[in-house]
């Protein structure tokens, strides 16, 4: 990863710090001891327990006498739920993702772009359900998802070399893309067929097709995907599912052009 890029929160304060707090909470999608926070946070044990205390007197987070372990507070999930309701595409998509789950029968992922990472707002299982990494409210790498590589090959020329930069080229599987020149080469080729793929390059037998959500400016306003595993379909029979998928995703971007996004 570039060490030129500025981290979350840095440069920020103390809500740059407390948000860094929430983030590595967050991060564990379990509850989480203050031990574990210290081996993780770059500040000194007084600061981080003062920005915990205060995170906790604030309702951001909980802590539970019991087991001595701090999540996600009430506050934070009321905060949650109405930026979900303002800021994402997912009440607005979840409709056209209902009919293409009916139509398809495979998992279905709607997905929007944060830091140059893919944040999942809304998912649908296949009618057989199989196993894998993503889940709404889930983090995933821009580089080597379907949705991610869809979103940022979209992009302006500036904010799409910014995305590139925040990428960490993690080796996941054989087929994941490992350098910036190569990722770059792949977006080139995904604006120019306007589809993207992933070839098991994040999980090994899972493969997908996703398309952009453009609001008609051409902004990106998020990616779909149709999902599914090699045990069950080949890249080429997934591939036939193409017009349904970029049907859905236009019904989507029609649908959110007077939905006031946040830049």
């Amino acid at each position: 990863m570039n060490s030129q890029v500025k981290p979350k929160g840095s440069g920020d304060g103390t809500v740059g710090k407390a948000l860094e707090v929430l983030d590595l909470v967050a991060a564990k999608s379990r509850p989480v001891r203050f031990g574990e926070l210290l081996s993780e946070s770059p500040h000194p044990k007084a600061t981080l327990y003062r920005l915990v205390q205060t995170l906790t007197n604030q309702g951001m987070l909980a802590y539970d006498e019991s087991t001595q372990t701090y999540s996600p507070g009430l506050r934070l999930v009321r905060l949650a739920h109405a930026a979900w309701q303002q800021s994402s595409l997912a009440p607005i998509a979840r409709p056209f993702l209902d009919d293409l789950s009916r139509e398809v029968g495979e998992t279905i992922h709607l997905a929007q772009l944060d830091g140059g990472q893919v944040l999942y707002v809304d998912k649908r299982n296949a009618l057989k359900p199989i196993e894998m990494f993503s889940a709404a409210g889930k983090v995933g790498p821009g580089y080597c998802t379907g949705v991610g590589k869809a979103m940022i090959a979209h992009l302006e020329d500036d904010a799409r070399e910014a995305a590139i930069q925040r990428q960490s080229f993690y080796i996941h599987t054989a087929n994941t893309i490992a350098d910036a020149d190569a990722f770059r080469a792949e977006l080139d080729t995904i604006r120019a067929d306007g589809i993207a793929f992933d070839r098991e390059e994040h999980e090994p037998g899972i493969i997908c097709i996703s398309a952009p959500i453009l609001a008609q400016s051409g902004r990106v306003l998020g990616a779909m995907s149709i999902t599914t595993s090699t045990q069950l379909k080949t890249l080429d029979e997934l591939t036939q599912l193409r017009p349904a998928l970029t049907e859905t995703a236009e019904k989507i971007a029609e649908a959110a052009e007077s939905w006031q996004f946040p830049d």
